[in-house]
């Protein structure tokens, strides 16, 4: 049996090669705003994991803008490779946030839950495009598109945490 390959129109490539960029960019920004701030981050207990957070979130749609651009991958090579990658997305923010929800002082129960949320928009997207693809469904490829919009605002949103709100 011969395996689906992914051959992507010129339109997505455009869109995961435009995206890409983008993310970089606010990575970059991300990692300024971090140096920048570096020790009024630390000084807060809830901050260093939130920034490991946006790390992950944006390398990780990085990681996944850049899968979906190598040639002539098998649709479950390509599936599967998403799936792993937004899994860590996923587990490694909601690990750090479980670990530390009863020992930060100061956060409502609120603002906790809209972080695990934000985790989980950003982080679940990509799994459906990785089992959609890994199942020969062309739809994942629209899945991995709203991931990666997603996770572009969330960034936007930890990068304005680290840059203006932590100076409040």
């Amino acid at each position: 049996m011969e395996a689906n390959v992914i051959a992507l129109s010129a339109e997505w490539e455009n869109f995961f090669v435009a995206e890409l960029g983008a993310l970089a960019a606010l990575t970059g920004l991300v990692v300024v705003a971090i140096s920048i701030n570096l020790s009024r981050i630390l000084s807060f207990a809830q901050l260093p994991p939130r920034a490991g957070e946006a790390l992950i979130m944006l390398v990780g749609a990085i990681v996944l803008a850049s899968v979906a651009l190598v040639p002539n991958q098998p649709s479950r090579l390509i599936g599967a490779e998403m799936a792993a990658v937004s899994l860590v997305m996923l587990l490694a923010p909601l690990v750090n946030q479980w670990r530390s929800w009863n020992s930060i002082a100061g956060v409502s129960p609120t603002k906790k839950y809209v972080r695990v949320l934000v985790t989980l928009t950003a982080g679940l997207p990509f799994l459906a495009a990785g089992v959609l693809l890994f199942s020969d469904s062309g739809a994942g490829l629209y899945w991995a598109a709203a991931g990666v919009i997603i996770a572009i605002v969330a960034g936007m949103w930890n990068t304005w945490i680290l840059l203006v709100e932590i100076l409040r």
